[in-house]
């Protein structure tokens, strides 16, 4: 009895003293309102889609593979240009305000120049791509309408990651949640009227979609730019003395940048190819990938979400001076990622015919709907398992990202991708008649790698003693 009351007195004082050490509230207090930022373009993702399979199978067929290749596109650019979020959290921990104005223009003369190669490969590269890709006529043809629109506003979206990172960077996030919001609340009935032709709108399916999707991200610039050109920030952080090229920056940016984008990029890479292949399979096996990978964005974003959150807080703690900050944020995060996550495996787990059937019509899926159903069904358990590894990658490399350890993560995540993912599926797919659930199996075991091989570098604490500032 004596032993057991110690034990319990001692399991307390365990807890007390992890509970003082945790940043809990801060961790919520800066990724809450990015989680609920994502959570809007969630919001605009699902509704897109759904509007989309209930208008045609073509279409739902047409716009997961379309759209995870544009966003790969969108991801390097945008992902360079977001990185101007890690340097202005260092500054900002450092206690060099002027240089977070200097870093703001370097990210925005950076995407006046991604503006213009998103219009070359809108005109340039549409058509040969998915010629090359070799899915259905009609399919390809709906594919190239929505990349292509997608494309040439693009430059909107990359605006949106250096502005975005103004705020982040400074753990100042409901900005950012509310311009977003506001995108959702102008995307979600711009869409459907535009899908479907009401409301005085023409009918222009998955055109509308795209469209409807632009004129989303122009809305949230218009929400961040003049918040950023307030009086308050002008001065604080000399925005109008700072508009020039700085040469020491932009050389840092795309160092550091480059292969931090490039770590995302393959990443989705990873899974468009692994759409590509499946669409090989049949419309049934790609339809149901298509609708489930859909539905895995309801952790994926939020995961995003906080990965933006945990990379400026790691930042700003090694600005300081102080990883143990750092430590404390990220081990926070999982805490409460991993609670989120375990309450959506469980919906997936015993509740899994009902989220797909929202994705589908009875009408418009013929005599696939069964099909389609079962199969998606069976694939949202495998999800269930994949998401949960993803919370440990996602904070892990965030943390990393946030030190500035980006070339790490790139030979990670190219070694994973290709030997778990495209030599795989590849071979798999065409040579050796591998099934949907085996093509499944390898994402379960691409991001296991992954969590462990991340896992293990931020245990190795050579992250705390990075930099990506010449600290002052």
């Amino acid at each position: 009895m004596f032993f057991k009351l110690r034990e319990e007195i001692f399991m307390l004082r365990l807890w007390r003293t992890w509970y003082k050490k945790s940043r809990y509230r801060e961790v919520a207090r800066v990724c809450v309102p990015l989680v609920t930022g994502m959570a809007a373009t969630t919001v605009m993702e699902f509704t897109d889609r759904i509007f989309l399979s209930h208008y045609s199978v073509n279409a739902i067929s047409a716009v997961v593979p379309a759209g995870v290749t544009v966003f790969l596109v969108l991801c390097f650019l945008g992902g360079i240009a977001g990185y101007t979020s890690i340097f202005i959290a260092q500054y900002h921990g450092a206690g060099q305000p002027e240089k977070i104005g200097a870093t703001f223009w370097q990210g925005m003369f950076f995407t006046l120049v991604s503006g213009a190669l998103l219009i070359l490969i809108a005109f340039q590269a549409t058509t040969p791509f998915f010629k090359l890709i070799g899915h259905s006529p009609e399919i390809r043809v709906l594919e190239e309408r929505y990349f292509m629109i997608l494309c040439q506003g693009g430059v909107l979206h990359v605006a949106i990651q250096v502005l975005s990172g103004f705020f982040t960077g400074r753990g100042m996030t409901r900005p950012v949640m509310i311009a977003n919001i506001v995108g959702m609340v102008v995307n979600v009935p711009l869409n459907y009227a535009m899908i479907n032709g009401v409301w005085g709108f023409p009918e222009l399916g998955i055109s509308g979609a795209g469209i409807a999707t632009v004129v989303s991200w122009g809305v949230t610039v218009f929400c961040l730019a003049p918040a950023i050109f307030s009086r308050r920030f002008v001065e604080q952080f000399r925005l109008l003395e700072t508009i020039r090229l700085d040469r020491d920056i932009l050389i840092r940016l795309l160092k550091f940048g480059i292969p931090g984008a490039l770590q995302f990029s393959l990443d989705i890479f990873a899974f468009t190819f692994f759409i590509l292949m499946v669409g090989r399979m049949g419309t049934v096996p790609l339809a149901a990938s298509n609708i489930v990978i859909s539905i895995s964005s309801l952790a994926f974003m939020p995961a995003l979400g906080f990965s933006f959150g945990m990379s400026s807080m790691t930042g700003q703690a090694l600005g300081k001076g102080k990883p143990e900050e750092a430590r404390a944020a990220v081990w926070s995060g999982i805490h409460i990622l991993i609670m989120y996550t375990l309450l959506l495996d469980a919906l997936f787990l015993i509740a899994p015919e009902s989220v797909i059937t929202l994705f589908m019509d009875r009408g418009d899926m013929g005599g696939n709907y069964e099909d389609i159903l079962q199969m998606g069904s069976t694939l949202l358990k495998l999800v269930a398992a994949y998401i949960l590894l993803d919370v440990f990658y996602m904070i892990f490399a965030a943390a990393l990202k946030g030190a500035g350890d980006t070339r790490f993560l790139l030979l990670v995540i190219f070694s994973a991708s290709l030997g778990c993912m495209i030599i795989p599926l590849y071979v798999g797919i065409k040579f050796l008649g591998m099934t949907i659930y085996g093509a499944w199996s390898c994402i379960i075991v691409f991001i296991g790698l992954l969590a462990v091989l991340t896992a293990r570098r931020y245990h190795g604490k050579k992250w705390e003693e990075m930099l990506v500032i010449d600290k002052e």
